[in-house]
């Protein structure tokens, strides 16, 4: 008989190789917004350095993904939206911001399955992040 205590679960931090990965992840995903011509506008609302930027989303990754909560324990509850609202964010930098996320996840997410878990509620919550109409929406 099979108890609960046979099968184990993992997080998806864990299934997709943790630490290591996380972080080939967000390196990835700034190297693509860096240096893709048609993510241009997606880096142009970030500051000139990205360091900073590729902490925090390492850090909010990590625990987004079942890892430790290292945001949370930074900087408390991640409000995204609100931490995001000095950004002029249009459905274009959106699309931009996921086009660099989805390269990144097939560059360092070797397994299909975990690539499309991840990214159904990443896909999601980016547009949630817009918060201005495009010229041409307006």
């Amino acid at each position: 008989m099979e108890t609960s205590e046979d099968k184990e679960t993992i997080t998806l931090y864990e299934a997709i190789g943790a630490d290591d990965t996380v972080r080939k992840l967000v390196r990835r995903f700034y190297e693509l917004m860096e240096t893709l011509p048609e993510a241009q506008n997606a880096r142009a609302i970030h500051p000139p350095s990205l360091q900073n930027a590729e902490t925090k989303l390492y850090e909010y990754l990590t625990g987004y993904l079942g890892g430790p909560p290292l945001f949370v324990e930074k900087y408390g509850h991640p409000r995204l939206r609100a931490r995001h609202l000095h950004a002029p964010i249009t459905k274009r930098e959106v699309d931009e911001w996921l086009l660099c996320f989805r390269g990144a996840l097939d560059d360092t997410v070797e397994h299909p399955k975990l690539r499309e878990i991840i990214w159904e509620p990443i896909e999601r919550l980016a547009y949630h992040m817009q918060n201005k109409e495009d010229a041409h929406e307006g």
